[in-house]
């Protein structure tokens, strides 16, 4: 590789620029490089012969004696100019610089009469076109506007603005526009100040708001607004979009003028101007956009690399620009054509030259163009090539295997096979760009090679190169040969049955079986030799019904895939109706009216239930409340340990009344008695002495109670696990402070004996 000062590249290019009328002009263009470099000019791409008008300088820069917008014979020298620069290692063109004449039309708009009350707002405005811009001024009675005064504001577009009237701004007013090309003088128009200040209330109101602009980066623009109303409304600024203006570079002309100054393309927008009455929500807005432009501009720059012959270049150039800028390449000042070998992508972005030899040497360029301006960036492509590098590869020939596999073999070179280390087999599709080529290495010493997952067929080209270690030779011949063809894939069956006499086949999308035009389907008894079918499907069906079968055998079901190339292999299945059968006969149809029913019932039920169980909780706390003696439907673990021992059940009071959980016969006995308790018989039941406490009252649950336990535990328990028991008293030990003869002990027996 050079070093960047021994490249080509220029120094110095021509710039766009503003010529005069008969004036001389003087285009730059300085070059570096290896020597000798020879400098050429061109005008809209034709080459500049030197001339007595036109001729190049010593340093390279080219010369206009006189300019001419337009010559006698019709020709202009305003254009597009670029100078190119060429060594031995290629050639190089400059940006594009655009020389224009330097002109100013008639004023197309001239300050107008006004009459305007003390306190108002007056404007003038003159408008005129010219190269460059012209520098407008404003002239009150033949003498210069005071731009010191505060009241006065001129703007660039040519705009007067007087704000405050007063009786000595009354008088003649015109503009003077002045460029390098010529000084014009507006018309003249009289400015009236009358009356005195009104206090008549006026509404505010926008008398001229923000025109669109289009601007590049770097220069000022002004947004005008003036308003008017009484009181003297207030201008504000803000962005349509709601992102906010900033302070830098921004400055408020006059009342209300927005200048932003040194634009940048985050500038561009549409700004909105607002007049305020003080005070109050009443305002007027009017709006405009302002966009900005900036040249192209490179983010990423192509740098120059060597590559031996048969590898791959790569140059990649990225800009940047508003608008987004086009990229064009050029190969030694010249457009560059693509081709099988030279592939530009990315918008551009990424030129890769594939296989690349001497002839691919030279100068490439970049060159980045938008409506603001242009640019270009360069860099040399140089071929690495060896003496003594072995010639190519001979006799390449290429066998289809089979729909996947293709065998490649050749012969070493004729010349310089020493230094071989090995061979490179390229590989591509013969329909894909050169780009999509991939490689297999191969040893010295081997002369074939299997290519093995190709696709079924599909055309691929080969070739071949031998490489030393100083380089490879150049390619051989292509060969190109195509893969056999190949049957579709097994189908994916499964088999669903309908009914006794009837099952579905269906299989996967076809898709998923490769290249095929159909599908074949086969079924039979098991127990017979013969098939029916077959049955030929399209490639788009993956669902068929086979009908009117025997329910009583098991049937096989094939199904295979074919294309021109024969059949692919099947999937079989086996599937018996029998059970089908069976079930139905097992299983006969619900009786969903009767099932509803029977649910209605059993909810029926269980609401009658909840009734009952709420209407003893109410029985039981009357009981509590009036203070008798049993606890209904309750079950207590007392604190302390029960020491009556246990009444045998045959010792029982066969007049025992039993509440809950009695059998069926007990309870239509008490059905038949009218089962009510009075007050007596409750006071038979659980006799009690006048002394006795009230915590002596008698539970007896059908489950233990545990005696070791320390704490009391309350628990309402279903009606069918209590029973009340009148036990008969027996020769007991006293008890001591008179308690009663009657036991407390806890029934072990089942809940229903009662």
């Amino acid at each position: 590789d050079f070093g960047r000062s021994s490249e080509l590249a220029f120094v110095v290019e021509p710039s766009d620029d503003i010529a005069v009328q008969e004036q001389p002009l003087i285009l730059y263009c300085q070059v570096e490089g290896i020597q000798p470099i020879t400098i050429t000019w061109r005008k809209n791409g034709a080459m500049i012969v030197d001339s007595e008008n036109a001729f190049m300088l010593a340093n390279g820069s080219l010369y206009v004696s006189r300019f001419q917008r337009v010559r006698g014979d019709g020709s202009s020298d305003e254009g597009e100019y670029d100078c190119m620069a060429q060594n031995h290692y290629g050639l190089l063109v400059s940006r594009k610089a655009k020389i224009q004449a330097a002109t100013m039309s008639d004023f197309h708009i001239h300050p107008q009469n006004a009459v305007v009350e003390e306190g108002g707002v007056a404007r003038f405005q003159c408008q005129i076109h010219g190269l460059p811009e012209p520098v407008i001024l404003w002239h009150k009675n033949s003498m210069p506007v005071n731009t010191d005064n505060e009241r006065y504001t001129l703007l660039p577009k040519g705009v007067l603005q007087i704000t405050g009237l007063r009786a000595e701004d009354s008088g003649i007013f015109h503009c003077v526009a002045t460029n390098i090309a010529n000084v014009k003088f507006s018309r003249e128009a009289r400015l009236t100040v009358s009356g005195s200040h009104s206090t008549v209330y006026k509404d505010p109101m926008i008398l001229v708001g923000p025109e669109n602009l289009t601007l590049t980066v770097h220069q000022t623009a002004v947004l005008e607004c003036i308003a008017t109303g009484n009181p003297r409304p207030i201008v504000s600024w803000s962005r349509l979009d709601g992102r906010p203006i900033g302070v830098e570079g921004i400055q408020v002309l006059g009342t209300g003028n927005l200048m932003i100054s040194d634009l940048t393309v985050q500038h561009s927008g549409i700004y909105v101007c607002a007049a305020n009455k003080p005070g109050t929500r009443v305002r007027r807005t009017a709006q405009g956009s302002l966009v900005v432009q900036a040249p192209a501009e490179f983010v990423q720059h192509p740098q120059s690399i060597s590559r031996p012959v048969g590898t791959t270049a790569i140059f990649t150039c990225v800009a940047q620009g508003e608008p987004p800028p086009q990229i064009t390449w050029l190969r030694n000042g010249q457009i560059l054509e693509t081709s099988d070998h030279i592939k530009l992508k990315n918008n551009n972005s990424t030129l890769s030259i594939y296989g690349i030899n001497q002839a691919d040497e030279a100068i490439y360029q970049c060159l980045a163009e938008n409506s603001a301006g242009s640019t270009q960036a360069s860099a040399r492509l140089t071929v690495l090539w060896a003496d003594g590098l072995p010639s190519p590869p001979q006799g390449v020939r290429a066998e289809t295997v089979s729909a996947t596999t293709i065998q490649v073999s050749w012969e070493k070179p004729l010349q310089n096979t020493k230094e071989i280390i090995g061979y490179v087999l390229h590989i591509r599709k013969a329909a894909d760009p050169v780009e999509m080529e991939y490689q297999e290495a191969v040893s010295k010493s081997t002369f074939q090679q299997l290519v093995t997952d190709l696709e079924p067929s599909t055309s691929y080209s080969f070739y071949i190169k031998a490489y030393t270690s100083r380089g490879a030779s150049k390619a051989s011949e292509v060969t190109v040969v195509s893969t056999l063809g190949e049957v579709p894939a097994m189908p994916s069956l499964f088999i669903k049955v309908i009914n006794s006499t009837t099952v579905q086949a269906t299989w996967e999308p076809s898709i998923k079986l490769g290249q095929h035009e159909g599908f074949k389907l086969y079924y039979r008894k098991v127990h017979l030799s013969q098939y029916t079918g077959p049955v030929l499907l399209a490639s788009n069906v993956t669902a068929y019904n086979i009908t009117h079968l025997d329910a009583s055998v098991v049937y096989e079901v094939k199904l295979l895939a074919y294309n021109q190339h024969g059949d692919g292999n099947s999937t079989v299945r086996f599937v018996s109706l029998r059970e089908t059968v069976e079930r139905t006969v097992l299983n006969p149809p619900c009786d969903c009216m009767k099932d509803e029913q029977n649910n209605k019932t059993s909810t029926t039920g269980i609401i009658i239930g909840i009734h009952i169980g709420v209407t003893c909780i109410i029985f039981c706390i009357l009981f509590l409340m009036f203070g008798y003696r049993g606890r209904l439907l309750m079950c207590k673990n007392v604190q302390e340990q029960l020491s009556t021992p246990q009444i045998p059940r045959s010792q029982r009071s066969a007049t025992g009344l039993v509440l809950n959980g009695a059998t069926r016969r007990d309870r239509d006995d008490r059905d038949l008695n009218g089962k009510q308790l009075d007050m007596n018989e409750l006071e038979r039941l659980f006799p009690a002495s006048p002394s006795q406490e009230q915590q002596e009252k008698g539970i007896t649950s059908a489950h233990s109670l545990s005696a070791s336990h320390d704490e009391t535990q309350i628990s309402t328990l279903p009606l069918d696990e209590f029973s009340i028991i009148e036990e008969q008293p027996d020769p007991l030990p006293k008890t001591p402070h008179g308690s009663s003869p009657a036991a407390l002990a806890p029934d072990h027996s089942p809940a229903n004996e009662g």
